[in-house]
């Protein structure tokens, strides 16, 4: 469970923290989410962060806290009873759609299709039905929120099990195109990043009156960072006055230490920055590389908003979130790792708008920076003006309001 930040707050400064209300009126809210990729938690905890500062609590009295709304984060796959192949989807998606990238497209597309979804919503359903079901009885939320197109089925089940409806807002997490399983009768609303996506939920059969436009939640601190980006780069113990290049990698991003080596030959006047993701072996490769460049190197990190707002440019894989949380700080984009399919929608979506470039190699790498850095960063700036126009860093706290709104009309 959560904890509010005005009580972590009081903790660590020994103050006395307000006697709570015996018996608040509290709206639970349930955000369930999958940990296919980082992603979808990510949307998720934003999502959490924000509908906590919107509200998490009020003034009730001298002394007095009034506890107003309750969210909590599940990956539901995470239950007991989910069959050990389904859970592990989450970890071995990326690599099965790599290694049959062509099959695995076609499949993918097919998938979309209205009868081959239905049948693949009915099989979820069957699988999942009994799981939500108990999640309903444990957690008895208000208002239920999802970041994953695969559990609407299962939940459209439990409630005809139940006998009862809660509303349910769907929160999409991709910018360009998506799956039909993201749009099911079953939500009362659907949260869209882009009109691309909207346009699809409505194709879809997503009734348009239900469809929100306000972008993909990130971290409210995205949003509060408003320093410069010198004073954050000697806050982190950065050069000041290089150019700044964030890479930002994972298991989910191969060969990233490749591009990463080419940079580092280019004889750029730029600094690195590079973030494992928690890859321990990207990690120790990173540390391999004899550095011709000033580089700093992290492993996992828990500061991206100051990472991201201190940077000039990222480079990264094609990853919803990622983007979303590059754009909202003004940062064009060097995408240099695409997911078959599921990800072209997002590089579409930066190239047609001019907020970045792909680069299929090391050397296209090296050759598309040089010319961002060009005339005095001629194009990197317009590529950032145009990033910056795209970006909605208050994507998490508009979803907030309208999810709180829905909760105090259930």
């Amino acid at each position: 469970m959560f904890t509010p930040g005005w009580l972590m707050a009081a903790s660590r400064s020994r103050m006395s923290v307000p006697t709570l209300l015996s018996k608040p009126r509290v709206k639970r809210i349930l955000i369930i989410t999958a940990d296919a990729g980082f992603g979808h938690r990510r949307a998720a905890v934003a999502l959490c962060q924000a509908l906590l500062e919107l509200c998490g609590a009020e003034p009730a009295m001298k002394g007095s806290i009034r506890l107003l709304c309750q969210p909590q984060v599940i990956n539901p796959l995470d239950a007991p009873g989910v069959p050990r192949l389904l859970r592990g989807t989450q970890s071995e998606h990326d690599q099965f759609a790599r290694s049959l990238s062509g099959i695995y497209g076609r499949i993918w597309h097919a998938s979309r299709a209205r009868l081959l979804s239905e049948v693949i919503g009915a099989g979820l359903a069957r699988i999942l039905g009994e799981v939500f079901c108990n999640l309903l009885d444990q957690y008895q939320p208000d208002v239920i929120v999802s970041t994953y197109p695969l559990y609407h089925t299962a939940l459209a089940a439990a409630f005809a099990l139940r006998r009862c409806h809660i509303p349910v807002v769907t929160v999409v997490t991709d910018l360009g195109l998506v799956h039909r399983l993201w749009f099911h009768p079953v939500a009362d609303a659907c949260l869209v990043a882009t009109e691309t996506v909207r346009q699809q939920a409505i194709a879809f059969g997503m009734p348009s009156e239900r469809i929100h436009l306000c972008g993909i939640p990130i971290l409210p601190a995205f949003m509060k960072e408003q320093r410069a980006a010198h004073i954050l780069r000697a806050e982190l113990g950065w050069q000041t006055e290089l150019t700044t290049i964030l890479a930002v990698g994972s298991r989910r991003v191969p060969h990233l230490a490749e591009f990463i080596s080419a940079l580092n030959h280019s004889g750029l006047p730029i600094q690195l920055v590079v973030v494992a993701g928690g890859d321990e072996e990207l990690f120790r490769a990173l540390h391999e590389i004899e550095w011709k460049l000033p580089v700093r190197l992290y492993n996992w990190v828990e500061q991206m908003p100051v990472m991201l707002h201190a940077a000039d440019c990222v480079v990264s894989k094609a990853g919803g979130l990622i983007l979303a949380e590059s754009l909202a700080c003004g940062l064009p984009v060097l995408l240099v790792d695409v997911m078959p399919d599921q990800e072209t929608g997002n590089v579409e979506y930066v190239l047609q708008n001019g907020a970045g470039d792909l680069a299929s190699s090391p050397e296209e790498l090296v050759v598309t920076l040089r010319r961002w850095l060009e005339n005095g960063s001629e194009l990197l700036h317009q590529r950032a003006e145009r990033a910056r126009s795209l970006g909605r860093p208050l994507a998490a706290s508009q979803a907030a309001e309208l999810i709180w709104r829905i909760a105090q009309s259930s």
